[in-house]
């Protein structure tokens, strides 16, 4: 498989699991927090530069930590999740730059799709499907709980173990997003797109299937641009969806 191919695979992927988790963070006012958690990710890439191996495979295990840290945060000290995630994602970004290559710093920062391999294309596909299959399943509960708690709990909702399960899901997406469009613009991944979504969705249906299509979209048409012009696919795949919101907001009434 060409490498072309292997890359509008992944993005696709990414992008439209991305997108449709997206639309709940957005929902639940939580669509920047994946903002500071790609962040958290860099020392990961880091150590996948140096290494040698796949970077979202070194951003998983930070990510994840992190991820545990917030929920376990929140839970003693009821601080605003936004606020433990920023205190959280500050410490892993001083950490990276200790040893981060400068001249290695671009993949970190704004990824580079176009090395996905037959192995990376696999894991991104699978761990994409996951993610749209454990948001479809528990988007009801998750919305529920958003709006309130206790009923939520009176509807036998286990709320702090559903919000566990969310934050894993947003972990998972940035570990991806990183390979796609590096460790600073992972926000505008889950963002933009269902964004654009809502200006133009007349239902909840149409508004995710709506914002994971925009992903989609946004991912292939950036790639193909990288390809044509030799800049970074990251930047243009946000750039590319930004286009597209922008374009939306004529519906908006």
């Amino acid at each position: 498989m060409s490498p072309l191919l292997l890359s509008l695979v992944s993005g696709m992927f990414i992008g439209g699991a991305a997108g449709y988790l997206g639309s709940l963070m957005l929902s639940r006012r939580m669509a920047l927090v994946a903002g500071p958690l790609g962040h958290l990710t860099l020392p990961g890439i880091a150590l996948a530069i140096l290494w040698g191996f796949d970077v979202s495979l070194g951003a998983f295990p930070f990510v994840i930590l992190g991820v545990i840290v917030i929920w376990l945060l929140e839970m003693k000290t009821k601080l605003p999740m936004e606020a433990l995630t920023a205190l959280v994602f500050a410490s892993g970004v001083a950490i990276a730059f200790l040893f981060l290559p400068i001249e290695q710093a671009e993949a970190a920062l704004v990824g580079d799709i176009s090395k996905a391999g037959v192995g990376d294309t696999a894991l991104s596909v699978a761990a994409s499907l996951a993610i749209i299959f454990a948001v479809k399943r528990t988007y009801p509960k998750l919305v529920l709980g958003n709006i309130s708690e206790d009923l939520a709990a009176s509807e036998g909702i286990d709320v702090k173990r559903y919000d566990l399960l969310y934050l894993f899901l947003i972990a998972v997406i940035v570990a991806l997003g990183v390979k796609m469009v590096g460790g600073l613009l992972t926000a505008a991944l889950v963002a933009i797109p269902p964004s654009a979504a809502r200006n133009i969705g007349k239902s909840l249906r149409q508004y995710t299937l709506g914002a994971m299509a925009i992903g989609v979209g946004s991912a292939v048409l950036g790639i193909v641009l990288s390809r044509v012009t030799g800049l970074p696919a990251g930047p243009l795949i946000i750039l590319v969806s930004t286009v597209i919101f922008v374009l939306t907001l004529r519906f908006v009434r």
